[in-house]
């Protein structure tokens, strides 16, 4: 039996029929005319009596936490007992207004105030549209001129930004900023570095994300270490291979500009795992949050941790998964002692619709995703049959 082939640990806290329950999800997931149809008919037929109720027993069951931060603690709470870390994950996207990205903000700051010193929850992270339209993003990574009204809004990005990093830096709990779209990732990266050295003066409070299916993410890694070298603060980086590959490839063809992504998956994979190594032989001044499901990029830390004589809890680097997805990478590697944490996203049922669609859409996207779900779940059932 291979690693992360031992389901009696992947699977210890689901009961037969949750299993079950996921099996019939993955297998319908695993259909890519079933899943494109959901993502096109969810957002208007979830306002149909009945429809809310069997997503929340299905779909959002399986990869979400709860609909309130209370809900979720429990979930929380449950992993944790497997030695499973959590970041709790405000998923409600796709508001456009400034009361939206006001209560998203405050939500965020309500978690910091759970998170400190709770042993549980190691992060917080937020989402930069959660703060402010992407066209404000937009503009200002392009150099673009805002008007009075767009200067305001972009003033109110930059409160939320420092006020949530400054509360993270006072409480010491550590902040994560998501990356986005390329063509608003610019102002993102820009103001998370002036977060950065303002806040990551004594360790790393804030954290940046790279997405790997970029094929500039690994010069830029090597440019930020090399700028926090010289001026003497710490840096940190979530490395993700990535989640709006098509989106990106679509808007480069229609606007006529290269497309910024890999040009093939083999690409991504290798600047993935050059990235993670880069991070792990260069600890002392960058943290590291590997968010992958890739059993082999798994693997490559592991051994670069063991070579090294590291330990294996060290607090500088970091395995991560999606809560409903990959057990048995995290609870595996968590039982032989790993730091990990699970992404535990939480809101009301319709407005983390978005955040579901993406998880189904990226499990039929990714060769063989669901098929390994299946496979490990179908071989937990057989286990518990005979066992019995």
């Amino acid at each position: 039996m291979s690693l992360f082939e031992n389901t009696a640990i992947a699977f210890k806290l689901k009961s037969n029929n949750e299993l079950r329950k996921a099996h019939a999800l993955f297998k319908a997931v695993d259909k890519n005319w079933l899943t494109n149809l959901g993502a096109w008919s969810l957002p208007w037929a979830i306002h149909i009596p009945g429809v809310k109720s069997l997503m929340k027993a299905t779909v959002f069951a399986q990869f979400c936490g709860g609909e309130t931060r209370k809900e979720s603690l429990q979930t929380v709470e449950q992993i944790y007992g497997q030695n499973v870390k959590s970041i709790l994950d405000y998923s409600v996207e796709g508001k456009e207004s400034e009361e939206d990205y006001e209560r998203c903000f405050n939500e965020i700051m309500a978690i910091i105030d759970i998170a400190e010193g709770n042993p549980m929850i190691p992060f917080v992270v937020f989402k930069p549209t959660g703060f402010g339209n992407i066209d404000i993003y937009t503009k200002v990574s392009a150099g673009d001129k805002l008007s009075p009204n767009e200067e305001k809004q972009w003033q109110n990005i930059q409160r939320r930004f420092k006020a949530v990093c400054e509360k993270g830096h006072t409480k010491d709990v550590t902040i994560m900023i998501d990356a986005e779209e390329s063509w608003m990732q610019d102002a993102v990266d820009d103001l998370v570095v002036e977060m950065m050295q303002l806040y990551n003066q004594k360790r790393c409070v804030v954290v940046n994300t790279l997405q790997m299916y970029r094929h500039d993410r690994l010069t830029y890694l090597k440019t930020q270490a090399k700028l926090a070298k010289e001026e003497g603060y710490y840096i940190g980086f979530k490395v993700v291979r990535g989640a709006y590959m098509e989106k990106e490839r679509e808007r480069a063809k229609e606007k006529g500009y290269p497309s910024p992504i890999q040009p093939d998956k083999a690409s991504t994979d290798r600047d993935y795992n050059r990235a993670v190594l880069f991070i792990a032989e260069n600890k002392e001044r960058i943290s590291l949050f590997a968010g992958t499901h890739n059993e082999q990029s798994c693997k490559i830390l592991m051994d670069y941790i063991g070579k090294n004589d590291l330990d294996k809890d060290d607090n500088q680097l970091w395995f991560g998964q999606l809560l409903g997805m990959s057990d048995n990478i995290s609870f595996v590697l968590a039982d032989l002692g790993y730091n990990v944490a699970k992404y535990v996203p939480y809101g009301p049922v319709r407005d983390v619709m978005p955040y579901l669609i993406r998880r189904a859409q990226e499990n039929t996207s990714v060769a063989g995703q669901s098929s390994r779900e299946l496979d490990l779940i179908e071989k937990e059932l057989k286990r518990r049959k005979l066992e019995n």
